[in-house]
């Protein structure tokens, strides 16, 4: 009988009983938070973990938890990785496919939210830059180390819903710059790339899903105030229907549980090109709802293939 899952259920709940001896995972975005939580769960169930963080120092101390969990022949080496960096992503996905060792899971965890408009080091605006084409060079880059039967999970968001991708202006260059416009357009886009890498790898026995953690307090949300908090906070229970429970945050270890959920447990072709939420798949919601589902356009299978082709155009890569 198949276990069933839900917004409570933990890395362990949804790991109990399963033994990762043997299998190579990478998970983006190790030095705090979510990715922290991955790698513990994997390496305490015996997956060999690469860790990849821009500080290196601060990953070390934050994966501690890690190496002392770890079993079974389970473990965590780091490697240095910047995302806002395509030289950076470019030297790190280099040294993989040197290495040549495969991977079973990868797991793009890492990621910037609601921050300041900025620029990464190739001149894209920060939040897609770092969340979408940081990803999208990297994972493409060691797509020939991914064994048949592997797993790409994309961490997306909810806030996917406050913004579609703008491929006409995707840096914000004749656009006001909003905070969350912009995450909502990388959020977008993290699932539109889920869509189209599972499309094109389905063939190989790979398969691509999108994922929603939750609303957790992490590292992440260190560009918002309190005020800012709130506000989100009430405009989500604002926009549900009457006789719905409050807004109650995750638990990090209840967050990470639905990337392992797709990435490990739920069956490929369930999870294949979606977007999953509370370790489950989500169902396409339009309107104001900002709580549960997906958006249409971000699993639209004709705007993935627009933005692999305007993303490979920025990156000046092709796949």
């Amino acid at each position: 009988m198949t276990a069933t899952f839900g917004e409570q259920s933990t890395t362990d709940d949804v790991l109990a009983g399963i033994d990762l001896s043997g299998k190579r995972i990478l998970v983006t975005g190790v030095s705090a938070g979510l990715g922290v939580e991955t790698a513990r769960a994997l390496a305490a169930h015996g997956a060999q973990v690469v860790g990849a963080a821009r500080d290196l120092e601060k990953a070390g101390r934050a994966t501690e938890v890690v190496r002392a969990q770890a079993a079974n022949g389970g473990g965590i080496e780091l490697i240095q990785l910047d995302l806002a960096s395509l030289a950076s992503v470019r030297t790190a996905a280099d040294a993989l496919v040197a290495d040549g060792r495969p991977f079973d899971v990868v797991i793009a965890n890492a990621g910037v939210m609601a921050c300041p408009k900025g620029e990464t080091a190739d001149g894209f605006e920060t939040q897609f830059g770092t969340n979408h084409l940081g990803h999208f060079v990297l994972i493409n880059r060691i797509a020939s180390l991914l064994r048949s039967g592997s797993r790409v999970v994309s961490l997306a968001s909810a806030g996917h819903r406050f913004a579609d991708v703008d491929l006409e202006d995707p840096n914000f260059e004749r656009t006001p710059y909003a905070e969350f416009v912009a995450y909502g357009r990388s959020k977008t886009a993290n699932v539109l790339f889920a869509v189209e890498f599972d499309r094109r790898h389905k063939d190989r026995g790979i398969r691509a899903a999108a994922v929603h953690p939750g609303v957790i307090q992490t590292e992440l949300a260190r560009h918002m105030s309190e005020e800012d908090l709130n506000r989100l906070i009430a405009s989500i229970d604002e926009t549900q229907p009457d006789g719905a429970p409050a807004f109650t945050w995750k638990s990090i270890p209840q967050g990470a549980a639905t990337s392992l959920w797709a990435g490990i447990v739920a069956a490929p072709e369930a999870v294949g090109g979606r977007y999953c939420e509370d370790c489950h798949v989500a169902e396409i919601v339009e309107g104001d709802d900002i709580r549960g589902g997906v958006r249409g356009y971000a699993i639209d299978p004709d705007n993935a293939r627009a933005l692999w082709a305007k993303s490979e155009e920025m990156v000046g890569e092709s796949f």
